[in-house]
Protein backbone atom coordinates (compact mmCIF):
# COMPACT_ATOMS: atom_id res chain seq x y z
CA UNK A 1 0.00 0.00 0.00
CA UNK A 2 1.24 3.49 -0.85
CA UNK A 3 1.31 6.43 1.52
CA UNK A 4 -1.74 8.65 0.99
CA UNK A 5 -3.55 11.74 2.15
CA UNK A 6 -7.34 11.65 2.17
CA UNK A 7 -9.21 14.93 1.90
CA UNK A 8 -12.87 15.43 1.15
CA UNK A 9 -14.59 18.48 2.65
CA UNK A 10 -18.03 17.91 1.09
CA UNK A 11 -20.88 17.72 3.60
CA UNK A 12 -23.14 14.89 2.45
CA UNK A 13 -26.83 15.22 3.39
CA UNK A 14 -28.62 11.98 2.53
CA UNK A 15 -32.23 10.88 2.78
CA UNK A 16 -35.88 11.55 2.05
CA UNK A 17 -36.94 15.14 2.59
CA UNK A 18 -33.44 16.42 3.26
CA UNK A 19 -33.94 19.33 0.85
CA UNK A 20 -35.24 21.07 3.99
CA UNK A 21 -31.60 21.36 5.07
CA UNK A 22 -30.82 23.64 2.13
CA UNK A 23 -32.01 26.79 3.88
CA UNK A 24 -29.74 25.99 6.84
CA UNK A 25 -26.68 25.47 4.66
CA UNK A 26 -26.65 28.91 3.04
CA UNK A 27 -26.33 32.40 4.48
CA UNK A 28 -29.29 34.80 4.45
CA UNK A 29 -29.58 37.01 1.35
CA UNK A 30 -27.14 34.91 -0.66
CA UNK A 31 -26.95 35.71 -4.36
CA UNK A 32 -27.34 32.27 -5.96
CA UNK A 33 -26.78 31.08 -9.53
CA UNK A 34 -29.13 28.11 -9.96
CA UNK A 35 -27.74 25.76 -12.63
CA UNK A 36 -29.84 22.96 -14.13
CA UNK A 37 -30.48 20.98 -17.30
CA UNK A 38 -33.38 20.58 -19.68
CA UNK A 39 -36.25 21.34 -17.33
CA UNK A 40 -37.13 17.96 -15.80
CA UNK A 41 -36.68 19.47 -12.33
CA UNK A 42 -39.66 21.72 -13.05
CA UNK A 43 -41.81 18.79 -14.11
CA UNK A 44 -40.99 16.55 -11.14
CA UNK A 45 -41.24 19.18 -8.41
CA UNK A 46 -37.57 19.44 -7.47
CA UNK A 47 -37.34 23.02 -8.72
CA UNK A 48 -40.25 24.10 -6.52
CA UNK A 49 -38.69 22.42 -3.49
CA UNK A 50 -35.38 24.22 -4.08
CA UNK A 51 -36.99 27.62 -4.63
CA UNK A 52 -39.07 27.20 -1.48
CA UNK A 53 -35.92 26.70 0.57
CA UNK A 54 -34.07 29.58 -1.10
CA UNK A 55 -37.02 31.87 -0.40
CA UNK A 56 -36.68 31.08 3.31
CA UNK A 57 -33.30 32.83 3.34
CA UNK A 58 -34.38 35.65 1.00
CA UNK A 59 -31.87 34.54 -1.60
CA UNK A 60 -31.57 36.42 -4.87
CA UNK A 61 -31.81 33.69 -7.49
CA UNK A 62 -30.45 33.87 -11.04
CA UNK A 63 -30.82 30.90 -13.37
CA UNK A 64 -28.80 29.09 -15.99
CA UNK A 65 -30.76 26.25 -17.57
CA UNK A 66 -30.19 24.01 -20.57
CA UNK A 67 -26.94 22.36 -19.48
CA UNK A 68 -26.18 19.60 -21.99
CA UNK A 69 -25.59 15.88 -21.16
CA UNK A 70 -21.97 16.47 -22.23
CA UNK A 71 -21.68 20.01 -20.81
CA UNK A 72 -20.26 22.48 -23.29
CA UNK A 73 -17.79 25.30 -22.91
CA UNK A 74 -20.29 27.72 -24.44
CA UNK A 75 -22.68 27.01 -21.55
CA UNK A 76 -19.84 27.52 -19.07
CA UNK A 77 -19.21 30.91 -20.67
CA UNK A 78 -22.88 31.87 -20.16
CA UNK A 79 -22.65 30.91 -16.50
CA UNK A 80 -19.43 32.84 -15.98
CA UNK A 81 -21.02 35.95 -17.50
CA UNK A 82 -24.04 35.62 -15.20
CA UNK A 83 -21.80 35.29 -12.15
CA UNK A 84 -19.75 38.32 -13.03
CA UNK A 85 -22.72 40.45 -14.10
CA UNK A 86 -24.85 39.70 -11.02
CA UNK A 87 -22.09 39.45 -8.41
CA UNK A 88 -23.00 35.83 -7.55
CA UNK A 89 -22.00 34.54 -4.11
CA UNK A 90 -22.83 30.85 -4.51
CA UNK A 91 -23.56 28.36 -7.30
CA UNK A 92 -26.22 25.71 -6.72
CA UNK A 93 -26.22 22.81 -9.20
CA UNK A 94 -29.51 20.90 -9.32
CA UNK A 95 -29.16 17.84 -11.52
CA UNK A 96 -26.77 15.05 -12.36
CA UNK A 97 -23.06 14.94 -13.10
CA UNK A 98 -23.23 17.07 -16.24
CA UNK A 99 -24.91 19.94 -14.41
CA UNK A 100 -22.48 19.65 -11.51
CA UNK A 101 -19.45 19.50 -13.82
CA UNK A 102 -20.67 22.61 -15.61
CA UNK A 103 -21.16 24.38 -12.26
CA UNK A 104 -17.60 23.53 -11.24
CA UNK A 105 -16.24 25.04 -14.45
CA UNK A 106 -18.37 28.15 -13.94
CA UNK A 107 -17.08 28.41 -10.36
CA UNK A 108 -13.43 28.66 -11.45
CA UNK A 109 -14.17 30.62 -14.61
CA UNK A 110 -15.99 33.32 -12.65
CA UNK A 111 -12.79 34.01 -10.73
CA UNK A 112 -10.55 34.12 -13.80
CA UNK A 113 -10.10 37.07 -16.13
CA UNK A 114 -9.50 34.99 -19.28
CA UNK A 115 -11.29 32.14 -21.03
CA UNK A 116 -12.27 29.32 -18.65
CA UNK A 117 -10.89 26.85 -21.22
CA UNK A 118 -7.40 28.02 -20.22
CA UNK A 119 -8.07 26.44 -16.83
CA UNK A 120 -9.38 23.17 -18.31
CA UNK A 121 -6.29 22.85 -20.54
CA UNK A 122 -3.87 23.88 -17.77
CA UNK A 123 -2.69 26.91 -19.70
CA UNK A 124 -3.37 28.87 -16.53
CA UNK A 125 -3.46 27.72 -12.88
CA UNK A 126 -6.70 27.57 -10.94
CA UNK A 127 -6.26 29.98 -8.05
CA UNK A 128 -9.79 30.71 -6.87
CA UNK A 129 -13.39 29.58 -7.26
CA UNK A 130 -16.87 30.50 -6.16
CA UNK A 131 -18.33 28.06 -3.62
CA UNK A 132 -20.90 25.61 -4.92
CA UNK A 133 -23.37 23.07 -3.62
CA UNK A 134 -25.47 20.38 -5.28
CA UNK A 135 -28.90 18.82 -5.17
CA UNK A 136 -28.44 15.49 -6.90
CA UNK A 137 -31.09 14.12 -9.28
CA UNK A 138 -29.14 11.36 -11.09
CA UNK A 139 -26.95 8.63 -9.57
CA UNK A 140 -23.98 8.19 -11.89
CA UNK A 141 -20.83 10.29 -11.89
CA UNK A 142 -19.98 10.93 -8.25
CA UNK A 143 -19.31 14.59 -9.12
CA UNK A 144 -21.40 15.58 -6.11
CA UNK A 145 -18.57 14.54 -3.78
CA UNK A 146 -15.36 15.00 -5.73
CA UNK A 147 -13.18 17.70 -7.26
CA UNK A 148 -13.37 16.42 -10.86
CA UNK A 149 -15.20 17.87 -13.87
CA UNK A 150 -15.41 17.05 -17.58
CA UNK A 151 -16.16 19.77 -20.13
CA UNK A 152 -16.59 19.56 -23.92
CA UNK A 153 -15.31 22.21 -26.30
CA UNK A 154 -17.64 21.51 -29.21
CA UNK A 155 -15.82 23.92 -31.52
CA UNK A 156 -12.54 22.00 -31.26
CA UNK A 157 -14.20 18.60 -30.58
CA UNK A 158 -12.24 18.18 -27.35
CA UNK A 159 -13.62 16.70 -24.13
CA UNK A 160 -11.31 17.13 -21.16
CA UNK A 161 -11.33 16.01 -17.57
CA UNK A 162 -9.81 18.39 -15.04
CA UNK A 163 -9.90 18.98 -11.32
CA UNK A 164 -9.06 21.24 -8.41
CA UNK A 165 -9.57 21.00 -4.64
CA UNK A 166 -11.30 24.37 -4.95
CA UNK A 167 -14.34 22.77 -6.63
CA UNK A 168 -15.26 20.21 -4.03
CA UNK A 169 -18.95 21.00 -3.36
CA UNK A 170 -19.48 22.61 0.02
CA UNK A 171 -22.49 20.33 0.45
CA UNK A 172 -24.51 17.83 -1.55
CA UNK A 173 -28.11 16.89 -0.84
CA UNK A 174 -29.02 13.34 -1.90
CA UNK A 175 -32.70 12.45 -1.77
CA UNK A 176 -33.36 9.17 -3.62
CA UNK A 177 -36.91 10.37 -4.37
CA UNK A 178 -35.40 12.96 -6.70
CA UNK A 179 -34.17 10.15 -8.97
CA UNK A 180 -37.57 8.46 -9.38
CA UNK A 181 -38.30 10.26 -12.65
CA UNK A 182 -34.97 9.34 -14.28
CA UNK A 183 -35.86 7.28 -17.39
CA UNK A 184 -34.73 3.71 -17.86
CA UNK A 185 -31.89 4.40 -20.29
CA UNK A 186 -30.37 7.10 -18.09
CA UNK A 187 -30.74 4.85 -15.05
CA UNK A 188 -28.85 2.09 -16.87
CA UNK A 189 -26.11 4.52 -17.96
CA UNK A 190 -25.80 5.61 -14.34
CA UNK A 191 -25.28 2.03 -13.19
CA UNK A 192 -22.63 1.52 -15.89
CA UNK A 193 -20.89 4.78 -15.03
CA UNK A 194 -20.79 4.00 -11.30
CA UNK A 195 -19.42 0.52 -11.90
CA UNK A 196 -16.88 1.87 -14.39
CA UNK A 197 -15.49 4.25 -11.79
CA UNK A 198 -15.06 1.34 -9.40
CA UNK A 199 -13.43 -0.73 -12.14
CA UNK A 200 -11.00 2.05 -13.07
CA UNK A 201 -9.88 2.17 -9.43
CA UNK A 202 -9.65 -1.63 -9.28
CA UNK A 203 -7.06 -1.88 -12.03
CA UNK A 204 -3.97 -0.61 -10.26
CA UNK A 205 -0.46 -1.98 -9.76
CA UNK A 206 -0.06 -1.31 -6.05
CA UNK A 207 0.73 -4.28 -3.81
CA UNK A 208 -0.92 -5.17 -0.49
CA UNK A 209 -4.30 -3.51 -0.95
CA UNK A 210 -6.70 -6.20 0.32
CA UNK A 211 -9.09 -3.82 2.04
CA UNK A 212 -9.53 -1.43 -0.90
CA UNK A 213 -9.75 -4.34 -3.35
CA UNK A 214 -12.39 -5.96 -1.19
CA UNK A 215 -14.26 -2.67 -0.85
CA UNK A 216 -14.37 -2.28 -4.63
CA UNK A 217 -15.44 -5.89 -5.15
CA UNK A 218 -18.24 -5.47 -2.62
CA UNK A 219 -19.42 -2.29 -4.34
CA UNK A 220 -19.48 -4.07 -7.71
CA UNK A 221 -21.37 -7.06 -6.32
CA UNK A 222 -23.91 -4.67 -4.81
CA UNK A 223 -24.41 -3.00 -8.19
CA UNK A 224 -24.83 -6.39 -9.86
CA UNK A 225 -27.42 -7.40 -7.28
CA UNK A 226 -29.30 -4.08 -7.19
CA UNK A 227 -29.10 -2.92 -10.81
CA UNK A 228 -31.56 -5.43 -12.32
CA UNK A 229 -34.01 -4.93 -9.45
CA UNK A 230 -33.94 -1.17 -9.99
CA UNK A 231 -34.42 -1.44 -13.74
CA UNK A 232 -37.48 -3.61 -13.14
CA UNK A 233 -38.87 -1.37 -10.38
CA UNK A 234 -37.93 2.21 -11.14
CA UNK A 235 -40.00 3.61 -8.25
CA UNK A 236 -38.26 1.57 -5.56
CA UNK A 237 -36.91 3.91 -2.88
CA UNK A 238 -34.71 1.12 -1.53
CA UNK A 239 -32.98 0.42 -4.85
CA UNK A 240 -32.67 4.10 -5.76
CA UNK A 241 -31.15 4.75 -2.34
CA UNK A 242 -28.60 1.96 -2.75
CA UNK A 243 -27.49 3.09 -6.20
CA UNK A 244 -27.34 6.74 -5.19
CA UNK A 245 -24.94 6.14 -2.31
CA UNK A 246 -23.02 3.57 -4.36
CA UNK A 247 -22.39 6.01 -7.21
CA UNK A 248 -21.20 8.69 -4.79
CA UNK A 249 -18.84 6.31 -3.03
CA UNK A 250 -17.45 4.96 -6.31
CA UNK A 251 -15.77 8.28 -7.09
CA UNK A 252 -15.31 10.32 -3.91
CA UNK A 253 -11.66 9.39 -3.38
CA UNK A 254 -12.19 6.46 -1.04
CA UNK A 255 -11.45 3.76 -3.61
CA UNK A 256 -8.03 5.18 -4.48
CA UNK A 257 -6.69 5.26 -0.91
CA UNK A 258 -3.25 3.66 -0.78
CA UNK A 259 -3.12 2.80 -4.50
CA UNK A 260 -1.67 4.43 -7.60
CA UNK A 261 -5.14 5.76 -8.41
CA UNK A 262 -6.21 3.23 -11.01
CA UNK A 263 -6.05 3.08 -14.79
CA UNK A 264 -8.62 5.46 -16.44
CA UNK A 265 -7.61 4.69 -20.04
CA UNK A 266 -11.17 3.61 -20.86
CA UNK A 267 -12.48 6.99 -19.74
CA UNK A 268 -9.88 8.78 -21.86
CA UNK A 269 -10.95 6.81 -24.94
CA UNK A 270 -14.66 7.38 -24.25
CA UNK A 271 -14.11 11.11 -23.82
CA UNK A 272 -12.46 11.19 -27.23
CA UNK A 273 -15.39 9.32 -28.80
CA UNK A 274 -18.13 11.43 -27.23
CA UNK A 275 -16.24 14.63 -28.05
CA UNK A 276 -16.81 13.75 -31.71
CA UNK A 277 -20.15 11.90 -31.57
CA UNK A 278 -21.80 13.35 -28.42
CA UNK A 279 -22.98 9.92 -27.25
CA UNK A 280 -24.01 9.18 -23.62
CA UNK A 281 -20.95 8.67 -21.45
CA UNK A 282 -22.36 5.55 -19.78
CA UNK A 283 -23.22 4.06 -23.16
CA UNK A 284 -19.68 4.57 -24.42
CA UNK A 285 -18.20 3.00 -21.29
CA UNK A 286 -20.48 -0.04 -21.61
CA UNK A 287 -19.06 -0.64 -25.08
CA UNK A 288 -15.41 0.03 -24.30
CA UNK A 289 -14.71 -1.45 -20.87
CA UNK A 290 -15.22 -5.17 -21.68
CA UNK A 291 -13.02 -4.71 -24.75
CA UNK A 292 -10.36 -2.99 -22.66
CA UNK A 293 -10.46 -6.01 -20.32
CA UNK A 294 -10.01 -8.38 -23.26
CA UNK A 295 -7.10 -6.29 -24.52
CA UNK A 296 -5.19 -6.19 -21.22
CA UNK A 297 -5.81 -9.81 -20.22
CA UNK A 298 -3.83 -11.02 -23.20
CA UNK A 299 -0.72 -9.51 -21.61
CA UNK A 300 -1.59 -10.06 -17.93
CA UNK A 301 -4.78 -11.93 -17.00
CA UNK A 302 -4.25 -11.90 -13.22
CA UNK A 303 -6.35 -8.89 -12.26
CA UNK A 304 -9.16 -9.68 -14.69
CA UNK A 305 -9.19 -13.23 -13.31
CA UNK A 306 -9.50 -11.82 -9.77
CA UNK A 307 -12.47 -9.74 -10.92
CA UNK A 308 -14.06 -12.79 -12.56
CA UNK A 309 -13.75 -14.95 -9.47
CA UNK A 310 -14.43 -12.43 -6.69
CA UNK A 311 -17.14 -10.35 -8.35
CA UNK A 312 -18.87 -12.61 -10.87
CA UNK A 313 -18.36 -15.88 -9.00
CA UNK A 314 -16.72 -17.65 -11.95
CA UNK A 315 -15.06 -20.94 -11.05
CA UNK A 316 -11.40 -21.34 -11.93
CA UNK A 317 -11.43 -25.13 -11.59
CA UNK A 318 -9.77 -26.84 -14.54
CA UNK A 319 -9.12 -23.58 -16.39
CA UNK A 320 -6.05 -21.48 -16.97
CA UNK A 321 -5.92 -17.82 -15.96
CA UNK A 322 -6.66 -16.52 -19.45
CA UNK A 323 -9.81 -18.65 -19.76
CA UNK A 324 -11.14 -17.41 -16.42
CA UNK A 325 -10.28 -13.81 -17.26
CA UNK A 326 -12.05 -14.03 -20.62
CA UNK A 327 -15.16 -15.35 -18.86
CA UNK A 328 -14.97 -12.35 -16.53
CA UNK A 329 -14.83 -9.86 -19.40
CA UNK A 330 -17.78 -11.60 -21.04
CA UNK A 331 -19.72 -11.61 -17.76
CA UNK A 332 -19.33 -7.85 -17.47
CA UNK A 333 -20.50 -7.29 -21.05
CA UNK A 334 -23.42 -9.70 -20.60
CA UNK A 335 -24.51 -8.02 -17.38
CA UNK A 336 -24.56 -4.54 -18.85
CA UNK A 337 -26.29 -5.80 -22.00
CA UNK A 338 -28.94 -7.49 -19.84
CA UNK A 339 -29.79 -4.07 -18.40
CA UNK A 340 -30.16 -2.61 -21.88
CA UNK A 341 -26.76 -0.97 -22.34
CA UNK A 342 -25.19 -0.99 -25.83
CA UNK A 343 -22.41 -3.42 -26.73
CA UNK A 344 -21.03 -2.06 -30.02
CA UNK A 345 -20.08 1.33 -31.45
CA UNK A 346 -22.33 0.41 -34.35
CA UNK A 347 -25.25 0.71 -31.89
CA UNK A 348 -24.61 4.47 -32.20
CA UNK A 349 -23.92 4.21 -35.94
CA UNK A 350 -20.21 4.77 -35.36
CA UNK A 351 -17.80 3.09 -37.79
CA UNK A 352 -14.04 3.28 -38.18
CA UNK A 353 -13.82 6.45 -40.29
CA UNK A 354 -12.91 8.67 -37.32
CA UNK A 355 -10.71 6.17 -35.49
CA UNK A 356 -7.51 8.12 -36.09
CA UNK A 357 -9.13 11.31 -34.80
CA UNK A 358 -10.32 9.41 -31.73
CA UNK A 359 -6.83 8.03 -31.15
CA UNK A 360 -5.28 11.49 -31.40
CA UNK A 361 -7.83 13.00 -29.01
CA UNK A 362 -7.24 10.17 -26.52
CA UNK A 363 -3.64 11.37 -26.29
CA UNK A 364 -4.45 15.09 -26.10
CA UNK A 365 -2.88 14.82 -22.66
CA UNK A 366 0.16 12.53 -22.23
CA UNK A 367 0.03 9.31 -20.24
CA UNK A 368 -2.94 7.09 -21.01
CA UNK A 369 -3.37 4.17 -18.60
CA UNK A 370 -1.46 3.02 -15.55
CA UNK A 371 -2.41 -0.65 -15.17
CA UNK A 372 -1.38 -0.94 -18.80
CA UNK A 373 0.21 2.07 -20.44
CA UNK A 374 -1.53 2.59 -23.74
CA UNK A 375 0.14 3.42 -27.01
CA UNK A 376 -1.78 4.42 -30.10
CA UNK A 377 -1.93 0.87 -31.46
CA UNK A 378 -3.42 -0.32 -28.16
CA UNK A 379 -6.21 2.25 -28.48
CA UNK A 380 -6.78 1.23 -32.11
CA UNK A 381 -7.10 -2.40 -31.01
CA UNK A 382 -9.71 -1.54 -28.38
CA UNK A 383 -11.65 0.52 -30.92
CA UNK A 384 -11.57 -2.30 -33.48
CA UNK A 385 -12.82 -4.77 -30.86
CA UNK A 386 -15.65 -2.32 -30.11
CA UNK A 387 -17.06 -2.00 -33.64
Amino acid sequence: MNTFLQYNPTKLVVGKGQIEQLSTLLEKNTRVLLVYGGGSIKRNGVYDDVIKELNKIDASVFELNGVEPNPRLTTVHKGVELCQTHNIDFILAVGGGSVIDCAKAIAVGAKYEGDAWDLMTQKAPIKDALPLGTVLTLAATGSEMNSISVITNWETKDKLGWGSPLVFPVFSILDPCYTFSVPRDQTVYGIVDSMSHALEHYFHRTENTPMIDGFIESLLRTAIETGPKLVENMQSYTHRETMMYLSTTAFNGTLSNGTDGGDWATHRIEHAISAIYDIPHGGGLAILFPNWLEHVLEEDPSRVKQLAVNVFGISSAGKDDVEVAKEGAKALRDFWNSLGAPSRLSDYEIDDKDFEAIVEKTFIKPGVGTYKKMDKESVRDILRRSL
